[in-house]
């Protein structure tokens, strides 16, 4: 079954980012089960991770519909969650982290490591189910550190916005090489960032993190346009 979840809720992914499924179609239930071949319930599901990552939103009535967003308004997000992190990075540096805090994001960096070796041995294809909730573990982790609820609560009405949050990566395969670039990257910086959290570093913790989103931003912008260009 979490196969089937996974290849669902990637294609159904591919299908909005790509334009193939336009802003305001409904997603309806029966009919998509019976394009992918699966049942109703990794239907379901998938549709409940898509309107988690701001794809789409929840109809009044029932079911859901995909959401107006522009690339824009993705990027300009991003921009402003890179901020937020990273005074939260900056903040959770100068008060010093706990040892729960620190196990908790190296586990994170362990996890993405073993992630990539594993991609890396399989055509560069990387494990988006377990990548995408690992960094959100780490960008959380992250932000609990600061102890700073207003900071908190800034961050996640950005994160509301669609691909904007630390566990809406637009991963899904189509581009093998040019995601595991980003991904590798990524790791880089989540393990440059846990230094400069030991070691004190605040305001080189806060750059690091704002340098990571711009990153991010520049990438989901360059994967939703090559998205777009490829055949249906």
């Amino acid at each position: 079954m979490s196969s089937q979840i996974d290849y669902t809720t990637q294609e159904l992914r591919r299908r909005i980012l790509s334009g193939q499924v336009a802003p305001g179609e409904r997603m309806v239930e029966l009919e998509l089960s019976a394009q992918l071949a699966v049942s109703r319930t990794p239907i379901r599901i998938a549709l409940g991770e898509l309107e988690k990552e701001g794809l789409l939103e929840r109809l009044p009535t029932r079911g859901f519909r995909v959401r107006q967003f522009s690339v824009d308004e993705i990027t300009n997000a991003v921009d402003v969650r890179g901020v937020l992190e990273g005074m939260a990075a900056r903040q959770a540096a100068e008060r010093g982290i706990t040892p729960e805090t620190r196990a908790e994001l190296q586990a994170c960096i362990d996890e993405g490591r073993l992630l990539l070796d594993k991609a890396q041995a399989s055509d560069h294809v990387l494990d988006a189910a377990r990548w995408v909730p690992m960094n959100a573990r780490f960008h959380d982790a992250l932000v609990q550190a600061a102890g700073n609820s207003t900071l908190a609560s800034a961050l996640a009405h950005v994160s509301k916005t669609p691909m904007a949050g630390a566990g809406a990566l637009s991963l899904n395969g189509a581009l093998p090489m040019l995601e595991f670039g980003f991904i590798q990257r990524a790791q880089s910086d989540h393990e440059d960032v846990l230094a400069a959290l030991l070691a004190g570093e605040g305001a080189r913790a806060e750059a690091l993190m704002r340098e990571h989103a711009h990153r991010s931003r520049d990438n989901k912008r360059e994967l939703i346009t090559r998205m777009q260009k490829l055949p249906a």
